[in-house]
């Protein structure tokens, strides 16, 4: 009996660290949009991922992990997917910190824009809220 809620213990914990990675994976695809994947923005990656619940020792991992999904996938529907089904504080969270990380260098292009207004559409976040944020 308590092997069986260990094991539901497990699986919240890896279905939680998979939400993190895929996080972690859009937040470094806008990070490379503009071709210039910056230490400043890897540090906000780590801060947000830590705010986000994932554990210290491993936010080095989940974000070379992030890396590798990130290289190796062609659209932002992967990492959308499991954000969508999440409460409007958490997508709220997420697009901030995106925007934190496309203003780490002062500026913002088209490219990153054009970026912006994708996720939010896929996260069903209306209009309202991203003029707010």
């Amino acid at each position: 009996m308590f092997k069986l809620f260990k094991n539901k213990n497990l699986n919240n914990e890896k279905t939680n660290e998979d939400l993190l990675t895929k996080t972690a994976s859009l937040f470094i695809h806008a990070a490379k949009i503009d071709e210039n994947y910056t230490n400043k923005e890897k540090e906000i990656i780590k801060k947000t991922l830590i705010k986000l619940g994932a554990e210290k020792s491993k936010v080095n991992q989940m974000i070379l992990d992030a890396e590798i999904n990130e290289e190796k996938s062609n659209q932002i529907l992967d990492y959308t997917k499991v954000i969508k089904s999440k409460n409007n504080e958490f997508k709220i969270k997420i697009v901030e910190t995106l925007w934190s990380i496309i203003y780490s260098n002062n500026e913002a292009d088209a490219y990153e824009s054009n970026l912006m207004r994708r996720i939010s559409g896929l996260l069903y976040l209306d209009d309202k809220i991203m003029g707010e944020i």
